[in-house]
């Protein structure tokens, strides 16, 4: 933003080393625009973890009605609209929003539903020359196809759901070993993409058979056991597909509540199972010995001579024989355990919708995935339009607990897309956003297959753990990083990053006008949610600095964005 660091001689945020005084004085002076002080939101987010933080939904043991109820008319309004692209894309823009008023909820999600993909990370990647030799033991690329896929492409819908799956089966391309990392990592990413609109029992057999999850779990080239020197088959895959993936720790009902003996949860799975599961995944490794870049993206066939070919017996079934079939005989029980619809689709309603959904939520999606209407387990289409259309998606309680902290990768994404971000030179080189002074996170760089927050996770000591509800975003949210987050996007909505700049030109329209600005800023990047003592707030920030003054105007948009993205009505997705 051109003239916007030309009016600030200290940073935005200090160190958390400062007395709480020192530091709001510092941010009070680092927040100074064309001579005035800003008032500093985001402080009240970061208070110890959210004592009074994440809006979240009504925790178990509500009397939700369990009567479906699915809203697709009157025509949403305008901040309706803004609310639903919140929960389903990577961002709302203007054309978006105005593109939901006209075709509705439904209209709009079957428009993406049958869009087709405009590139893959694969073809990207390929197109762009990072397949040099050079590139062959570097990451070079991959962050950047990511980024740039998440801002750009049209297929938000898809590309929303797909990070969602990329939450659950995670892979960090940290943790990928052999060459063509980011080609096999970006192929993995594809996978899910090119899935999350079909079947989940199809995307659980092509994650099995990636590269990526093979290495990354260290399942590849795993190898039956050896009775001579006592070896057994690496039982890592075995593990966090059950764990993770499909079925979790502890038996559910549907609605996600758990089963009790004797006032203790059941367990799904003991170690015996996971010792017998982990002899089916034996022999996978790759197609053809040429190691060039397509190699990284075909699926794993299964070696003979590594493969179990004996009785494997898991949850209460034996598959034998080995090779594909036993994989697939395996996947299929796993897919039909009556764990796999309330555990997925709580996990899918958390990433897109709130933090606590209801039981009866919980039961309404999970019926779906259990059975589309037409006999069909594990549709996708089906559990999205669950998630989005449902009553609890949609309606907006005047009070109570609802929503979910906006995750950090989805705070920056939306900045970009409200506001047309674009890569000239299409390095999209925003790299690894993980530090405590960027945002925290990274989309595929997990520091472990847990991902960066557990969905159970509840800060401690808060009105949340008192309240028995969760807040998983909360795992990477501290003093550290609010202060990180807040001082990155001051520097990317000035500056931009690398040459990703956004186009600023439309709402420069309305920088005389503060209410205008404000209400535009609410209405794209807030959802409308921007309470009427915070929109008072950055008014009177704005029109502290003169819209005549030289660098006013742009200076008047870059305040009304920063102060609307570090305030707790942003950042809490209601």
């Amino acid at each position: 933003m051109t003239g916007w660091d030309d009016h600030i001689a200290e940073p935005l945020l200090t160190a958390p080393g400062d007395t709480d005084g020192q530091r709001i004085d510092k941010a009070s002076k680092g927040l100074a625009m064309g001579g005035a002080a800003l008032p500093l939101l985001a402080l009240a987010a970061c208070g110890g973890g959210g004592g009074g933080g994440t809006s979240t939904a009504t925790p178990a043991g509500s009397s939700t009605p369990s009567t479906p109820v699915v809203v697709v008319t009157p025509p949403p309004t305008a901040t309706e609209a803004s609310r639903f692209l919140a929960q389903a894309t990577m961002g709302a823009t203007r054309g978006l929003i105005d593109a939901v008023v006209s075709r509705g909820y439904d209209g709009w999600l079957t428009d993406q539903f049958g869009m087709a993909r405009a590139t893959s990370h694969y073809d990207w990647l390929v197109a762009n020359d990072y397949v040099k030799e050079s590139d062959r033991f570097m990451v070079n690329g991959y962050d950047a196809t990511l980024w740039r896929q998440m801002i750009v492409e049209p297929d938000q819908l898809r590309q929303r759901v797909g990070m969602a799956l990329f939450d659950i089966f995670v892979v960090s391309i940290d943790g990928v070993t052999r060459s063509w990392r980011a080609i096999s990592t970006g192929s993995y990413v594809d996978i899910l993409l090119d899935n999350a609109f079909g079947n989940y029992r199809e995307l659980m057999g092509a994650v099995t058979t990636s590269f990526a999850m093979a290495s990354y779990l260290t399942y590849f080239e795993n190898r039956k056991a050896n009775p001579t020197t006592g070896t057994q088959p690496d039982e890592n895959y075995a593990r966090e597909l059950m764990q993770l993936f499909t079925i979790g720790l502890y038996q559910l009902n549907m609605d996600g509540s758990l089963k009790m003996n004797g006032g203790q949860p059941i367990e799904t799975y003991g170690q015996a199972d996971v010792s017998g599961l982990a002899r089916v995944f034996t022999g996978l490794i790759q197609p053809n010995a040429e190691d060039l870049p397509p190699r990284y993206r075909q699926p794993l066939v299964v070696n003979a001579g590594m493969n179990e070919t004996g009785a494997s017996s898991f949850l209460g079934t034996t598959v034998s024989g080995g090779g594909m079939a036993a994989i697939n005989s395996a996947l299929d029980t796993i897919f039909a355990h009556p764990n796999v619809p309330p555990f997925v689709s709580k996990q899918l309603i958390q990433r897109l919708v709130t933090s606590n959904p209801s039981p009866a939520y919980i039961n309404r999606v999970a019926t779906k995935f259990a059975d589309n209407g037409q006999g069909v387990r594990g549709d996708m289409k089906a559990v999205i339009r669950a998630i989005l259309l449902d009553s609890e998606a949609r309606t907006l309680p005047a009070s109570g607990a609802v929503g979910k902290l906006r995750e950090p990768v989805i705070r920056f994404t939306n900045w970009a897309r409200a506001f047309g971000a674009t890569s000239p030179s299409n390095a999209w080189a925003i790299g690894d956003t993980n530090a405590a002074t960027r945002l925290s996170q990274t989309k595929g760089r997990s520091p472990s297959v847990f991902n960066f927050y557990r969905p159970g996770y509840t800060p401690t000591g808060t009105s949340l753990a008192s309240s028995g509800l969760v807040a998983p975003e909360f795992q990477i949210t501290n003093e550290q990083t609010v202060i990180g987050y807040v001082n990155f996007m001051y520097g990317v909505i000035a500056n931009g990053i690398g040459d990703v700049k956004a186009d600023y030109t439309n709402i420069l329209t309305l920088a005389a006008d503060s209410k205008a600005l404000v209400d535009e800023i609410n209405l794209v990047l807030a959802a409308g949610q921007l309470s009427s003592a915070t929109q008072a707030a950055i008014r009177n920030a704005v029109d502290s600095v003169s819209a005549t003054a030289t660098g006013g105007p742009i200076n008047r948009v870059g305040i009304a964005i920063l102060l609307t993205m570090a305030s707790p009505d942003y950042l809490n997705l209601r």
